[in-house]
């Protein structure tokens, strides 16, 4: 049997997460995202608001996640020498955590560049020898008692 853990007795906390990744691409990919060289566009721009979108729909790719109600969220990407990193940040204040959201908004932050990207990152086979997604961890894990005002 398959069910969704009860938060109804856990108590309403503020929440943190932040999550770091990175995908490592071949150097003149990473050159032409810098150079605004892409065939798609900006991989950077896309990959940000990719990230945000993909953090709000969490519960809808992995089943046993509750519908958090984010109270912030931030996804930043930024590309230096091979690798295009990642910071992703979600917030709420709610009963259970948000670091899943974190996870999914970084992983498909990175995951946008790589198909704006693929084209360049190819070998004559089709394949995608340099190209490397990961680590994607969770960096900060907080949770704290909000004050009543």
């Amino acid at each position: 049997m398959t069910r969704q853990r009860s938060i109804h007795r856990k108590p309403v906390v503020f929440r943190r997460a932040v999550v770091k990744g990175t995908l490592t691409l071949r150097a003149k990919t990473a050159a032409a995202i810098r150079a605004g060289r892409v065939k798609k566009g900006d991989p950077v721009a896309a990959a940000e608001l990719a990230g945000l979108l993909a953090m709000k729909r969490t519960p809808e790719l992995i089943p046993h996640c509750h519908s958090v109600p984010l109270t912030g969220s931030r996804v930043e990407v930024s590309v230096r020498g091979r690798t295009a990193t990642v910071r992703a940040v979600a917030e709420a204040v709610h009963q259970t955590g948000v670091e899943m959201e974190a996870l999914v908004g970084a992983t498909v932050a990175l995951l946008t560049v790589w198909d704006m990207v693929k084209y360049l990152e190819k070998d004559a086979s089709g394949g995608y020898p340099e190209t490397r997604l990961g680590p994607v961890v969770v960096v900060t894990k907080e949770k704290r008692t909000v004050s009543a005002k």
